[in-house]
């Protein structure tokens, strides 16, 4: 029997609000599954399962304020699982450039699905590779199994259709409201009122992102927005005071000559269609990433007073959110993900972010932190580590600048990256090595 724990989805993170469940007792479910959605201080998050089996009991209900580590569910485990899930390493993160809407999965390949997705198909006989996924990050919904099953068993018409004569419009009375319990959240937050809104769920609920399509023909009104603002100022103010109170800082930089790297990808993108093309940010966040894997001493945590490597080189980006404040989502394993896999991942990490649509293995361990603030104008940034990280790298704008090379003096492209390290994990002589090794992979992008 194993236990589904509420996790932590960040250092700062000491307990979440469960807003819904998407499995019932019954249910089987495998790892990776998204099984419940959590409220943060910085953002709902999609919650995934880290054993297989059935569901045997739901712990909590939704509305329910849960610490960290407490019981939500128990789950049967299936046969060769382990009874019990070690927790995985906790670390908040610390902006990109906005991204293109997430390509949406081809036809024949089923992307993740919740257990009462797979259910539904089940009883629908519906084959989900088939099927187009509408939800975030084309995940296939209630509402895309449903629409799928009704077109495979309509009759072809015989007659061109009419239109029915319009529908008085239902009394209030008449009116019975029926929402997801995030989607009711949600909903109080943004300030939509849920008898204008029309559900696309089974037989007609309203879902949570037909709360958000509504809530996108109106901004939040001034006051709630200021209240979200608020409640993540706090969040990060109360993270960024632990840092700079426990950890020891110490700030390197050195200016990068881009003009190899700027080249290259000029003339990389100039047979590439549009949508596929490569931004700068990739290359700096590939580099990074390669320069971590080669200085593992800044890629990790502090830990139990001493350093505890990361399993893998799992970036924190810092992405800048529309209504203010910041999150740091994880692009895990950044290091061995060719550019466009990178590019691919981080517009749709992006998108989802400012959609408020996370999942919790995004929030939960990210190795090492990076700030990008060239978009804004920002010629350099000397960040603070989100703890229990040891290092945060920051890139200022790219600006044409006086360079020598071979003892001839042009303007060449460059940008000044910076390293905020913790002296008890590092000092400045690893912190200089890892900034070299990110300067020379940039001189040769043809290897990143």
């Amino acid at each position: 029997m194993a236990e589904f724990r509420m996790p932590s989805l960040g250092a700062d993170m000491d307990a979440g609000v469960l807003l819904e469940w998407l499995v019932r007792p019954g249910d089987t479910v495998r790892k990776g599954d998204v099984v419940a959605v959590v409220d943060t201080s910085k953002a709902a998050i999609e919650v995934e399962c880290f054993t297989s089996g059935t569901v045997e009991r739901l712990l909590v209900e939704p509305g329910t304020r849960v610490p960290v580590g407490a019981p939500l569910a128990t789950i049967a485990a299936a046969e060769g699982e382990p009874a019990e899930v070690p927790p995985v390493p906790a670390a908040p993160p610390a902006a990109p450039p906005v991204g293109l809407p997430p390509r949406e999965p081809p036809v024949g390949v089923s992307p993740v699905t919740s257990p009462l997705v797979r259910r539904l198909a089940a009883e629908r006989g519906v084959d989900l590779t088939a099927v187009r996924g509408t939800g975030p990050g084309g995940r296939i919904t209630h509402a895309d199994v449903e629409r799928h099953a009704a077109a495979a068993a309509a009759p072809p018409p015989t007659a061109p259709p009419t239109a029915p004569p319009p529908a008085a419009p239902p009394t209030p009375a008449e009116r019975r409201v029926r929402a997801s319990p995030l989607a009711r959240r949600l909903a109080a937050e943004l300030g939509v009122d849920l008898a204008t809104v029309q559900g696309t769920g089974r037989d007609g609920a309203i879902s949570a992102d037909d709360v958000r399509l509504a809530a996108e023909t109106a901004p939040p009104t001034r006051d709630e927005g200021e209240r979200r603002r608020e409640n993540m100022r706090v969040a990060i103010a109360a993270l960024m005071a632990r840092s700079k109170r426990e950890v020891p800082h110490y700030y390197l930089s050195e200016t990068i000559d881009l003009a190899p790297a700027m080249a290259w990808l000029r003339e990389r993108n100039r047979a590439l269609p549009v949508p596929e093309r490569i931004v700068p940010a990739v290359l700096l966040l590939k580099a990074s990433a390669r320069a971590a894997a080669r200085v593992s001493e800044v890629n990790g945590f502090w830990q139990d007073d001493r350093f505890v490597p990361g399993s893998g080189v799992h970036l924190g980006v810092a992405i800048a959110l529309r209504g203010g404040g910041l999150v740091a989502p994880a692009i895990h394993d950044a290091d061995q993900r060719d550019l466009h896999d990178l590019m691919a991942t981080l517009r749709d990490l992006v998108t989802r972010t400012r959609a408020g649509r996370l999942r919790g293995g995004e929030m939960s361990d990210p190795t090492i932190t990076i700030s990008n603030l060239g978009d804004q104008g920002v010629e350099s940034i000397f960040g603070v580590i989100y703890p229990p990280q040891v290092a945060l790298v920051g890139f200022g704008r790219v600006t044409d600048r006086p360079w020598a090379v071979d003892g001839l003096l042009g303007v060449r492209p460059t940008v000044t990256a910076s390293l905020a390290g913790d002296h008890r994990a590092t000092d400045g002589a690893t912190g200089a090595r890892y900034l070299q090794a990110l300067s020379q992979l940039l001189q040769t992008p043809e290897e990143l």
